[in-house]
Formats: structure tokens, sequence, C-alpha cells
């Protein structure tokens, strides 16, 4: 089908199981909606000025806001992979994204943790 967007994804193969492209975009839309709560969290904990070592609640909110941005990037581009995947019936492809968004709460929430414990 000609003028739908991304062409590099919907240019090639031919059209999947509906169910199966459905489901990728609710999984894109699930990472989304990650990403803003990430992105929230990192602005609470600043907004909050909890009663703690005020340099390590600062990293840590920048740690969960650039996380909440980098978030529907990778979405964007996993969906894409997956979608192309699809029409070409093609295995689909790894994802970093669930490893990057683990190792990212996990860092915000080791210096949470510090910042609790140095006050």
């Amino acid at each position: 089908m000609t003028g739908r967007f991304p062409r590099r994804v919907y240019g090639v193969g031919e059209e999947p199981d509906a169910r199966a492209s459905l489901a990728n975009e609710r999984t894109f839309l699930a990472w989304i909606r990650t990403g803003l709560a990430l992105a929230a969290g990192g602005v609470a904990l600043e907004a909050l000025d909890l009663d703690v070592q005020p340099g390590l609640r600062r990293a840590a909110a920048l740690v969960l806001v650039g996380l909440g941005a980098l978030t529907p990037a990778l979405a964007w581009v996993r969906w894409a992979a997956v979608e192309r995947a699809l029409r070409l019936r093609r295995p689909l492809p790894s994802s970093l994204l669930g490893p990057v968004v683990a190792l990212g709460a996990a860092a915000a929430a080791v210096l949470v943790l510090v910042a609790l414990l140095a006050a």
C-alpha cells in the first residue's frame, strides 16, 4: 500500500496477520507509557525535594528523565524492526529496550538508596 509511513517498514513484504501487527502496536504503546512513567518519576523525585543527599537525588532524577526520553525512541525503532520482520516473514529481532530500561531503573534505584542512607 502506498502512502503509509514509514515507507521503510510498509514498503516491503506483504501484509502480516492483523493480530500480530496490532500486538506489536500495543507493545509499542506500552513502552510509550513506560517512558512517560519514568519521566514523571524523575520529575516527582526532584519536585518532592526529599530530605536526602541532593546530588544523588538529582542524579537519580536525571537518570529517570533521560530514560523516559530514551524509551519512546527505542520503542519506535523496535516497533519498526518487528513490523518489518512480520511483513518479510522473518524471525523477530532481538531488542535492547528491556535491558536498557531495567539497567537504568536499577541505577536510579541504587542512587536513591544511597541518597537515603547518606541522609
